[in-house]
């Protein structure tokens, strides 16, 4: 067992964040060889770097097997606490950047589809008149289908839903979550419909109308199970189960068709699909849409600037719907 590391003579004189780089590839890839072809070095240089940095802790950081090189407890606490400090650097020095010159830099989106496909849009129109020269690094994803760990995928900031009112408003104990607006889940048709112009339609009359739906485990499709189940009437047919924004709005333009589309999303594509909400009451459940930061991370100014823009941006939206 390790005894107390004396920082100024074992870490501080002999510690290079070039090393932890090193350790961090052979961790990544699980490999020292694959790790020496990334880094453009040879094999023994990095074994080498490895063998330094275990011996100035004074413990083993990586397991040699047959299916590579894993990290041992203290490899992993190495890896979990560097991956901090490293991420902690890039900030300062994209922090830096922006400082020096507020009209450049870069900021990592993750986000949900049908987030990315309405509110999303606004929130970039606004921000890049103000910071033009700031590049937004956008990826479409899950996180119900993602590790929950914004700091592995690499994102500075995510935006997404809360799935429900029985989801834990903050999921992921390593994250900041505050929510943006509320949401709410209507029922949608093509403007073309036998639906699009009634006054008021009951959903048990939708019942034998062809819908489309996520799978069960979705947030919209529980809520329309919970509407047709307070009517004492089954669940309508289910043509096509995806969550995918474009695909439903393109497929009501062209057909009968019902689906559920957050209210937000219709707003936005309602004049371009030709979208029509039908008047149908629906069990009314708060739908948050949430911005995710990490606990322990000092945000750049450059980030700080987008989050400031979807704030103002969404409260502008939202009084918008209220009128």
């Amino acid at each position: 067992m390790a005894g107390k590391i004396d920082w100024e003579n074992q870490i501080g004189r002999r510690f290079r964040f070039r090393d932890l780089h090193v350790f961090f590839t052979v961790v990544r890839r699980g490999s020292m060889a694959k790790a020496a072809v990334e880094l453009g070095v040879a094999p023994p240089t990095v074994s080498e770097v490895i063998a330094d940095l275990e011996r100035a802790l004074g413990v083993r950081l990586l397991e040699r097997g047959p299916k590579g090189a894993e990290p041992t407890l203290y490899g992993r606490a190495l890896l979990k606490r560097g991956t901090a400090a490293f991420d902690e650097l890039k900030q300062g020095i994209r922090d830096i950047e922006f400082l020096s010159d507020p009209a450049v830099g870069e900021v990592r989106i993750g986000c949900d589809e049908s987030i990315a496909a309405a509110t999303l849009p606004r929130i970039v129109e606004q921000f890049a008149r103000q910071y033009p020269g700031v590049v937004l690094n956008v990826e479409d994803i899950d996180l119900r289908n993602y590790p929950p760990n914004v700091r592995e995928l690499g994102f500075d900031v995510v935006l997404t839903r809360l799935q429900g009112p029985d989801e834990e408003i903050d999921p992921f104990n390593d994250l900041n979550v505050e929510v943006l607006f509320e949401d709410q889940l209507v029922v949608a048709a093509g403007a073309h419909s036998r639906w699009a112009h009634r006054g008021k339609v009951d959903i048990a009359d939708l019942g034998d109308e062809p819908w489309i739906l996520s799978g069960p485990n979705r947030w919209n499709y529980r809520v329309v199970a919970e509407a047709f189940r307070r009517r004492g009437v089954p669940m309508p047919k289910v043509c096509m189960k995806t969550s995918s924004v474009h695909l439903r709005a393109n497929l009501l333009t062209r057909g009968e068709l019902i689906t559920t589309f957050p209210e937000s999303v219709v707003d936005f594509y309602a004049r371009r699909f030709g979208l029509k909400v039908l008047p149908v009451d629906l069990p009314r459940h708060p739908w948050p849409v949430v911005v995710l930061t990490l606990k322990n991370r000092t945000l750049s100014p450059v980030v700080t600037a987008f989050i400031d823009c979807a704030r103002a941006m969404t409260k502008q939206l939202t009084k918008t719907t209220a009128v």
